[in-house]
């Protein structure tokens, strides 16, 4: 495989050995290891991608620290604080790396727009908005196979963690921590249609998630994400109101780690909005596409601060502060 700024897929490890040489060879990866416990003591494999269903991260990245391995973990880190908190300790103490794919607060549009609140564009925030759709909690799934367990809040894949958590990682990115909220958490759809089986699922996570609250730095923020995809393109809008001026993230979805995001502004004697196109320099050598543009983006910074000893990419440390707001959100719910 080629290796861009020096990382190369050297090995895959799935449920079996005959599904990992499918996709080995799909791929034109060199080779397809037995199981997860070969691939991890490999000598050639440096650093662990953790890329399955979220009840089985804290079970591969146990096995991976414990083999003195580099870890890159998807979104959530772990079914739960509890989980993420263990996690992020081992790998302290193991003195690995361990790196979570919070790839939304890697997106151009993004990076942008964290310069232009440094920058002054909207002078000091006054409060900032979101509301979001997340897409699969609206009453079906396209496969019962690979969808039905995000209907299952205990699994720790729903819309709360996936496209709420992607999108908070990067308000917090941009805006600073939230200081305090309060929150309400619904299942309005009890049930949905898996549309390849006709079968109809029982729901318990939530499709509803409201938050409210106040930034560190004092400004209020209010976030509501709705299941089930919009009608039409307004998936996503994201305002930061200030004292000189306005920003809008807009997106064709609220997952924002995995769609493509436009900027727009005004300030100072701006009467509309305007597009904001974002400098070439955001964007050097990625692919266009955006899911693999984001995603490459934070291998590229884990590399580099493997290499240089830099601090750059989102560490299991910082997914564990999501996590903290994530439980303060379903605790607030429950009170």
């Amino acid at each position: 495989m080629a290796r861009p700024f020096g990382v190369g897929i050297v090995g895959v490890a799935n449920t079996s050995r005959a599904s990992a040489e499918k996709a080995a060879t799909a791929c034109g990866i060199p080779r397809a290891f037995s199981d997860v416990a070969e691939l991890v003591t490999a000598s050639e494999v440096d650093i662990v991608a953790v890329t399955v269903k979220v009840p089985h991260h804290r079970a591969i990245v146990k096995a991976a620290i414990a083999a003195g391995k580099h870890v890159y973990c998807e979104w959530p880190l772990g079914n739960g604080l509890a989980e993420a908190e263990e996690l992020a300790e081992e790998a302290r103490s193991a003195g690995v790396l361990g790196v979570v794919g919070t790839q939304a607060r890697m997106a151009p549009e993004v990076e942008y727009l964290r310069q232009l609140i440094a920058d002054g564009f909207v002078g000091e925030v006054l409060s900032t908005t979101i509301v979001a759709r997340g897409g699969g909690w609206g009453g079906s799934i396209p496969e019962k196979r690979t969808g039905a367990y995000l209907l299952d809040r205990p699994n720790g894949a729903t819309m709360l963690t996936i496209p709420f958590g992607h999108t908070l990682a990067a308000l917090c990115d941009v805006l600073g921590e939230i200081a305090q909220l309060s929150s309400v958490l619904a299942t309005r759809r009890t049930s949905a249609i898996a549309l390849d089986t006709g079968e109809n699922l029982p729901v318990t996570a939530p499709d509803q998630v409201l938050v409210s609250g106040l930034l560190i730095s004092g400004a209020p923020v209010s976030i509501h994400y709705r299941g089930g995809m919009p009608r039409g393109e307004a998936g996503l809008f994201w305002e930061i109101n200030g004292t000189d001026g306005d920003l809008r993230v807009s997106g064709p979805s609220g997952h924002a780690q995995m769609v493509p995001l436009a900027l727009s502004g005004g300030h100072g004697e701006d009467r509309t909005l305007r597009a904001l196109e974002v400098p070439s320099s955001y964007r050097p050598g990625w692919p266009d596409d955006v899911v693999p543009g984001n995603v490459a983006r934070v291998y590229a910074r884990m590399a580099n601060d493997l290499r240089d000893g830099t601090s750059t990419a989102p560490t299991f440390d910082d997914a564990v502060g999501l996590h903290r707001i994530i439980t303060a959100v379903e605790e607030a719910a429950e009170q």
